[in-house]
């Protein structure tokens, strides 16, 4: 079987891979596909869907998070790949070559997979509440092999309004250490550069461009590494960024008609989800609505309906045609239109907001909140503030970084609806003229990948 690479460019588009002449590289002795997403377009379904050839109605990834009913919780971001439904790529292969060997580099869910290295970002959760950038590995003695060349993983530079290239940076050290070091016949890499600045500023500036740029000069050494192993390469995306300049308060919404219930503590307001009648958990621009009762679902889907920025609204039919018909999925799913994302804000007035609200903390906020990456522009002296929190951290002293604007209005980047410009959504490019086609399905990655492991068509 053949060794291969595949790099999960996050929001590569065939517009931003004009300005990528190493990827573009791949295309030009191979070829370059349009390729499709899923509904929603996000990162945990996209990526589940290319390594179980299935739809998120197979596999059960809805999201990058949902309502666990079973435990009454809006959970994102979890990393055990038990979550994940299906047979996976590495099983295909396996069927193949039992001894065929697969490393994963920060691809989701990747605690629990069953494949031979693993490195995924997972900090350190002291008691005395403070956080410190760490990774897990699979074995245990590469944490050390990776923190000895390469520093702690930069957890800091991977999420949040210091996000940058740094993160990316390590991750492709690491990439190449497991491949040279291991060998492995299959080696996943997760690169996020392109999540940060096209979400701040948008996907069509000068910044985005910067980013690509950028990008694409730090993935040569490893492009590099696997044509002197002879190794074929695939680069895709999941999804594509598009400009949006309008946030939409789909839970303030529900909050106003007295379907949304909160519960207080200490003058901050919490989602309620046990008592709510329809709640709303906000990921991009879609958003799963549960309903307590189904005879209010009609009621709910029309006053969703109505609210500026969305799209449509799915019900058990539209869900069940967008593959979205999964039990863990909202009782109806809300898309925004093509400018507008939304938010997960369900407080009416700021002075009541949780205080993880104005913090970096993906795990404690029921949806995903792209205001993180900025600064608090309402703050002159925000950066100050940050500068003197992290002193105190430094010193062991208890600390709260209340760095994160709680107006969205910044935000001008976004992704989950499918795309409505082929320009502005994900790619597929590969090395391997012989695989050539030109438009895939995020279904028919897993056939693809595992014709390339097996050696047909990867030399035209």
């Amino acid at each position: 079987m053949n060794r291969m690479v595949v790099l999960d460019v996050v929001g590569l588009t065939p517009r931003l891979l004009a300005h990528m002449p190493n990827l573009r590289a791949l295309a030009d002795r191979g070829f370059s596909a349009e390729l499709g997403t899923v509904l929603p377009a996000v990162t945990c379904s996209a990526q589940s869907t290319f390594l179980t050839g299935v739809e998120p109605a197979g596999h059960g990834v809805v999201g990058n998070g949902w309502y666990f009913r079973d435990l009454g919780e809006v959970l994102l971001w979890r990393q055990h790949n038990a979550l994940v439904g299906g047979d996976k790529l590495w099983d295909a292969a396996r069927r193949h070559k039992p001894d065929y060997t697969v490393a994963n580099i920060c691809w989701w869910y990747a605690m629990g997979a069953d494949v031979d290295w693993t490195v995924t970002p997972r900090p350190i959760y002291y008691a005395d509440g403070r956080k410190e950038q760490d990774c897990y590995t699979w074995p245990p003695s590469l944490h050390d092999e990776l923190t000895a060349r390469f520093g702690p993983f930069p957890l800091f530079r991977y999420w949040g309004p210091t996000a940058s290239i740094e993160s990316t940076k390590w991750i492709i050290d690491a990439a190449r250490h497991v491949f040279a070091a291991q060998r492995p016949d299959l080696t996943l890499v997760y690169v996020p550069h392109l999540d940060y600045d096209l979400q701040r500023y948008g996907p069509h500036g000068s910044e985005a461009v910067l980013a690509a740029r950028e990008l694409d000069r730090e993935l040569a050494p490893l492009l590099a590494d696997a044509s002197a192993a002879g190794a074929t390469v695939v680069a895709l995306s999941e999804y594509g960024i598009t400009p949006v300049d309008r946030p939409v308060d789909i839970n303030r919404l529900l909050r106003r008609e007295g379907l949304l219930s909160v519960h207080t503590q200490d003058g901050m307001e919490y989602l309620d989800p046990w008592t709510s009648r329809a709640f709303a958990v906000a990921d991009h621009q879609v958003a799963h609505v549960y309903v307590r009762d189904p005879a209010d679902r009609d009621t709910v889907a029309e006053l969703i309906a109505r609210l500026d920025g969305v799209d449509e609204v799915l019900d058990e039919v539209g869900k069940k045609s967008a593959g979205l018909d999964h039990e863990r999925a909202g009782d109806l799913v809300a898309v925004a239109d093509r400018r507008s994302w939304f938010t997960y804000y369900y407080w009416l007035d700021d002075r009541n907001a949780p205080d993880f609200a104005r913090s970096v903390e993906i795990h404690r906020k029921p949806g995903y909140d792209p205001a993180e990456l900025l600064y608090d522009h309402t703050d002159p002296l925000v950066r100050v503030r940050a500068a003197m929190t992290l002193a105190r951290k430094k010193i062991g002293l208890r600390y709260q970084m209340r760095v994160v604007p709680l107006d969205p209005s910044r935000v001008r980047g976004s992704h989950g609806r499918l795309p409505d410009d082929p320009a502005d959504g994900p790619v597929l490019v590969c090395d391997a003229g012989g695989a050539a086609r030109e438009r895939l399905a995020a279904t028919e990655v897993k056939q693809l990948l595992l014709e390339l492991a097996l050696g047909e068509g990867n030399r035209g």
